[in-house]
């Protein structure tokens, strides 16, 4: 694996370099303390050193809200959206992140796959960047460490004359070939990084958690907290659920099919004809997230869909942590899984 070095004082000549290539998109500062993922106009703007974005590149491959087609109610007649995979590269992606990507390239692909969201994901560079924890990260709690490559092309690795650049594929080496580097040779990976936050369980057994947590006093204790914002979902670099509307004009003649992001969160996601509602209770809600992070996908896959970015921590409105949730699932089964194991010891003796 070729690595070479890059100076800080030499990073925005880089970022000027990948412009020949492509659209460039990648963390700036919003505001004191928050990060959002914009298209590059002026290097000198572009933050590599942060904790997280209010949102991820998700929205650049499954938009908030967009026009799938227009349609005539005269002729009877629609037009898709047609879209163009232009030439983008994501830089400074922190590895939960882009294993978030790779979770929703899952997502869309089975059954039907949804060719915008796919269309969108031609043509797309990945450069990852390291990072340190803060108190609401807990990668590794579900399998990913600072460093996880996977999906990248290139990752920069943050040293003391600025960062290591780890070529990760042939696609990433091309991109160097007429930018000139020191090669590098030895560097000390970040895997090291300790995460404060952490679920006390190994991931690995999250399933055989959730076998036995459906009934749990903890989801009716969560949801007196929870206020059914949704927010949660919005931040969430996984959540992809979504509500399709015709929007018809004032002439009744012609209209647009739109599609936006919705939420498990809020009341009216499992609501049906004749007001009926199958997840009605706030508790009966925030089990449903959450078994979607940890059990029903992950039933298929065998590994969590939760990438432990903490946004929907930060976010939350109520201070739920979905770190805490896990936890108190665990410590229940764990009190409930002896009880039950003295007993029928002594039932024995």
């Amino acid at each position: 694996m070729n690595m070479y070095n890059l100076k800080q004082e030499k990073v925005s000549d880089f970022i000027v370099h990948l412009q020949k290539y492509g659209e460039v998109i990648a963390p700036h500062p919003i505001g004191d303390a928050s990060y959002s993922f914009s298209t590059v106009t002026n290097p000198n703007t572009v933050e590599l050193d942060y904790n997280r974005t209010i949102q991820s590149i998700k929205k650049y491959f499954f938009p908030p809200r967009e026009k799938l087609l227009s349609y005539s109610t005269v002729s009877n007649q629609y037009e898709k959206v047609e879209l163009k995979a232009e030439p983008r590269i994501f830089l400074g992606v922190h590895s939960y992140d882009m294993q978030a990507v790779l979770k929703l390239d899952f997502n869309f692909s089975q059954g039907n796959p949804e060719l915008n969201y796919l269309k969108r994901r031609e043509n797309t560079t990945f450069i990852g960047v390291s990072y340190s924890s803060d108190k609401y990260h807990f990668g590794r709690s579900v399998g990913i460490p600072v460093e996880e490559l996977n999906g990248f092309d290139l990752f920069l690795r943050k040293n003391k004359s600025g960062f290591t650049i780890i070529v990760v594929t042939e696609k990433g080496e091309k991109l160097l070939k007429k930018f000139s580097l020191p090669e590098e040779s030895e560097n000390t990976p970040e895997n090291s990084i300790e995460f404060s936050t952490q679920i006390k369980i190994n991931y690995n057994r999250l399933p055989e958690l959730f076998e036995h947590a459906w009934d749990s006093p903890v989801w009716e204790s969560v949801s007196k907290k929870c206020v059914g914002c949704g927010t949660c979902n919005l931040v969430c670099p996984t959540c992809y659920c979504f509500n399709v509307e015709d929007d018809v004009d004032l002439s009744l003649k012609n209209g647009t099919r739109d599609r936006h992001w919705d939420g498990c969160m809020l009341n009216s996601f499992a609501a049906v004809a004749g007001g009926e509602n199958f997840r009605e209770s706030l508790g009966e809600r925030q089990r449903h997230r959450i078994y979607r992070k940890f059990k029903y996908i992950s039933d298929i896959t065998g590994e969590p869909w939760c990438v432990g970015c903490g946004r929907c921590i930060v976010a939350c409105t109520a201070g739920i942590s979905i770190v805490d949730i896990v936890n108190q699932l665990k410590e229940e089964y764990e009190q409930t899984h002896l009880t039950k194991s003295t007993h029928q010891h002594e039932w024995a003796g």
